[in-house]
């Protein structure tokens, strides 16, 4: 069973008007509440990459590189790069590892450098299932950043509930709607008996009251 188009959009207009105004652009959010699995066992946990068609906004990217594919990736306007002697300094002192990564959500690293990124950022991007996606120096750093972009990362861990982000409040109802079904789409797939292990689905704005999809 899919969700009708039809009911997404309905379900995104009653978000919207549901949600206060503020002064920034609220972020629009998927929640879905699972059923029927026991989340001690690891194999029914959630943990998935899922590539949405319109993106989500506001994804920021830092790459771990050296040399050339720093110089690229910079030109491919990634958000900030951490290249080896930054790294190294990051190294000896967690806090300042940490402060320097906080503002970022997509990391990408250069495959020869990932024991090191892997020693400094892994502490850090691990439990927040943020791990850098290693890539050879070689590359077409462009692409993997308009790749990487569009990906958004569903984690249960031991709760039976995965909640992420599916647009901004600047984008329009269809391109929120079609992430939304991007991401049921992957979710149904992963999950032993698809919709029927979902108890309820709910999307809100930022600020706003979570809305009933189904």
């Amino acid at each position: 069973m899919s969700v009708p188009r039809e009911t997404i959009m309905e379900t995104i207009a009653k978000a919207r008007e549901a949600a206060p105004g503020r002064g920034f652009e609220q972020s629009v959010d998927l929640t879905i509440n699972l059923r029927d699995l026991d989340m001690r066992q690891p194999t029914n946990r959630i943990d998935l990459r899922v590539s949405v068609p319109n993106g989500v906004g506001g994804q920021k990217v830092l790459v771990f590189a050296s040399g050339d594919l720093a110089l690229r990736a910079r030109r491919a306007g990634a958000d900030s790069v951490i290249e080896p002697e930054e790294l190294n300094q990051l190294a000896s002192d967690k806090k300042a590892a940490k402060k320097r990564l906080k503002d970022y959500q997509i990391f990408v690293a250069e495959a020869p450098l990932m024991p090191t990124v892997g020693r400094v950022a892994g502490p850090i991007l691990g439990p927040k299932g943020k791990m850098p996606m290693p890539v050879p120096s070689q590359a077409p750093i462009d692409a993997v950043l308009e790749r990487e972009r569009r990906v958004v990362i569903l984690r249960s861990r031991e709760r039976p509930f995965v909640k992420c982000k599916v647009g901004k409040e600047s984008m329009s109802d269809e391109e929120i709607a079609g992430n939304i079904e991007a991401i049921l789409s992957g979710l149904m797939a992963s999950l032993k008996r698809g919709m029927n292990n979902v108890r309820s689905i709910h999307v809100k704005l930022t600020m706003g009251p979570a809305v009933r999809l189904i």
